[in-house]
């Protein structure tokens, strides 16, 4: 028997017996892309609404957790085009406290669309930075359409792409309702948090 099959049938470098550190290991090892994926899919959820008070561009406090009072954020169209972008999550809003330890990275995953003021369909972009147009200018942005079937919203949450960033990054967002002016739409946004 060769030294690899012997090491194999013994099981001493097999990846079924050895522990590994996840996110907390080494970036874009495979312990670590595999651990990132189960916690998308496994890891708590937290919600987002405007903050109480906020103008709705302020770099520390945008957003606030889902709660009484909590009011959706709201963007409003341009005519045929894109609306002004409207910051979602401030430097501040993120990471939330765990009793398992604080987590250090995050991504914005869905939206739970409360109200539209139109039934045509709306693109909503999403980009992350300290200026929006900075960053959308970079291609980091990521979009997604919603076409209400009424303006009385009864669908369940829409999924967001995009990847994971730093805790305490902000996130903007616009939208554009396809031959229409000023015509808005209201959400909620959930995201992921992450160890590491």
């Amino acid at each position: 028997m060769n030294k690899v099959n012997s090491m194999t049938t013994e099981g001493a470098n097999k990846v079924d017996n050895q522990a590994t550190n996840g996110l907390l290991g080494v970036e874009d090892s495979l312990a670590y892309r595999t651990h990132e994926l189960e916690q998308h899919f496994h890891v708590s959820e937290r919600w987002y609404g405007l903050a109480a008070g906020a103008p709705g561009s302020r770099p520390a406090n945008a957003g606030d957790l889902v709660g009484p009072s909590i009011e959706p954020f709201v963007l409003t169209s341009g005519n045929n085009d894109w609306g002004s972008w409207l910051q979602l999550l401030g430097t501040g809003d993120t990471p939330g406290l765990y009793p398992d330890g604080v987590k250090v990275k995050f991504d914005p995953h869905r939206i739970q669309v409360t109200t539209a003021n139109s039934t045509d369909t709306y693109f909503i972009q999403f980009t992350r930075g300290s200026d929006a147009d900075a960053s959308f200018l970079l291609n980091r942005y990521t979009e997604i359409p919603y076409t209400p079937n009424t303006n009385r919203i009864d669908a369940g949450p829409v999924n967001v792409k995009s990847g994971r960033a730093n805790a305490g990054s902000i996130v903007w967002a616009r939208c554009m309702c396809l031959n229409q002016d000023a015509k808005t739409i209201a959400f909620y946004l959930g995201i992921h948090e992450y160890v590491g």
